[in-house]
């Protein structure tokens, strides 16, 4: 596996891990938690060892079973989490990211994950009644006591971005990028490029649909949240799939999924961007960092490129009610 280079030199797999669909969000959590114990453990030892969960994954399951995985290979792992969620009752109640929930989530992710130190620190979502100079400081404060190396951002507008790195260098910021979601573009991008900040990429596949898993007529089970997209709605998925198509003939004559050019395209893109697909299955995760291995031609690299232009997509990412619980529509109106 290679590695790269975030900002601030924080050195990882250049494709990551992203833990949370085994707590949440993609129907019923696997009833076996030793065996996704195990694929966490089997990404490791395939060169996957950069880790991504959060406290609010769960809430609070994800980091234990991270922090199980992890456990004996400690030195080895590259291990991100988040704070910045209102989860006194175990259930969000909105963005907060006080000084005080900062330090309070920090001490339960430090003992959920069986770790010292926490290597990534991210600010989940931008907390718009609390100065991000506040927040910056008080992860620096984090950092100068050893409890955090690096101090993160997600889905930040580029003001937030700017003011926070001038109180504490930030190190990445993990957005939404694939090829169907291109939104950091706009301006992220630009400004990570100048200021040497790293782009951590979720939902890199789009969510599994750029795997060709998801065909029109699919029905989500029980607890998908997918179900409640608009860009997953029967309409959607069968205007989106035309993109799918595109993907899966270029695959074809690489020799590789429609997933692995996907998460090649976004490694193509800059030399600053890490994805971190998720799934609860081995055989995905060396599919995954196969990607690694897949070449794409300047040709190709345009083509995938245009296909946003060409083909389109259809839906919002989120639907309405949860682009305003997470505190994404502020961050994007910024």
């Amino acid at each position: 596996m290679h590695t790269r280079t975030l900002g601030q030199g924080l050195q990882v797999s250049a494709i990551g891990f992203g833990a949370m669909g085994m707590s949440q969000s993609f129907g019923p959590n696997p009833g076996d938690r030793d065996d996704m114990v195990g694929v966490i453990r089997h990404a490791i030892d395939a060169g996957v060892t950069f880790i991504d969960t959060a406290e609010v994954y769960g809430p609070f399951d994800n980091e234990e079973l991270v922090g199980d995985a992890i456990a004996p290979v400690r030195d080895q792992v590259v291990v991100a989490t988040k704070f910045g969620f209102d989860l006194v009752t175990g259930e969000s109640k909105g963005v907060d990211s006080r000084p005080s929930t900062i330090r309070a989530a920090v001490e339960g992710s430090l003992r959920r994950l069986k770790v010292d130190t926490i290597d990534l620190l991210y600010q989940h979502r931008v907390d718009p009644d609390v100065p991000i100079e506040d927040v910056a400081g008080t992860v620096g404060d984090l950092i100068a006591e050893g409890k955090a190396r690096h101090f993160g951002l997600s889905e930040p507008g580029v003001r937030t971005l700017r003011r926070a790195h001038a109180t504490t260098p930030v190190t990445a910021v993990q957005n939404e990028y694939s090829l169907w979601t291109r939104d950091p573009e706009q301006d992220i991008l630009p400004a990570l490029r100048e200021l040497g900040i790293g782009l951590v990429a979720f939902s890199p596949l789009g969510k599994g649909f750029l795997t060709g898993a998801i065909k029109p007529g699919h029905q989500f089970g029980e607890g998908e949240y997918r179900a409640s997209t608009p860009r997953f709605s029967q309409d959607g998925i069968e205007a989106n799939y035309r993109l799918v198509e595109r993907v899966t003939a270029l695959a074809a004559s690489h020799d590789a999924t429609p997933g692995q050019v996907a998460l090649a395209w976004l490694l193509a893109r800059e030399s600053f961007i890490v994805p971190i697909p998720g799934t609860r299955r081995r055989e995905r995760v060396d599919e995954n960092a196969a990607a690694t291995q897949v070449a794409l031609s300047a040709d190709d690299i345009a083509e995938l490129t245009a296909l946003i232009d060409t083909v389109g997509v259809a839906g919002d990412r989120y639907a309405a009610d949860a682009m305003k619980m997470v505190g994404i529509e502020s961050a994007e109106k910024e």
